[in-house]
Order: C-alpha cells, then structure tokens, then sequence
C-alpha cells in the first residue's frame, strides 16, 4: 500500500508544478518571430532613390 503524503508536500509540489507551467507559458510566448520580420521594408533596406544616386 503507498504511503500517504503530508499535504504541505502536495502543496509544495503543486507550486512547483505551477511554476513550471507559469515558466514554460512565458518561454513559449517569446519564442515568436523577432520584430524585424514584421518591419515596414523601409525600416530594413534604405530606398531606391539612394541606392540610385550613390554612384557618383
């Protein structure tokens, strides 16, 4: 027959368990596309105007 366990040890392994939901929940959420991938074309290339007039 198992032995019983105190409930301060649930308790104890129900927090941990939360904070590993609460851990693996946050990692889960910033592991998205970085900000660059939804940045107007603008922001990441310089326009064609001055690509055209560098050469001289």
């Amino acid at each position: 027959m198992p032995v019983r366990t105190r409930a301060a040890e649930r308790y104890a392994r129900a927090v941990a368990a939360a904070l590993a939901a609460v851990a693996c929940l946050l990692l889960a959420a910033n592991a998205g596309p970085t900000d660059s991938a939804h940045a107007p074309a603008h922001e990441i290339a310089p326009p064609a105007e001055e690509l055209a007039s560098s050469d001289g």
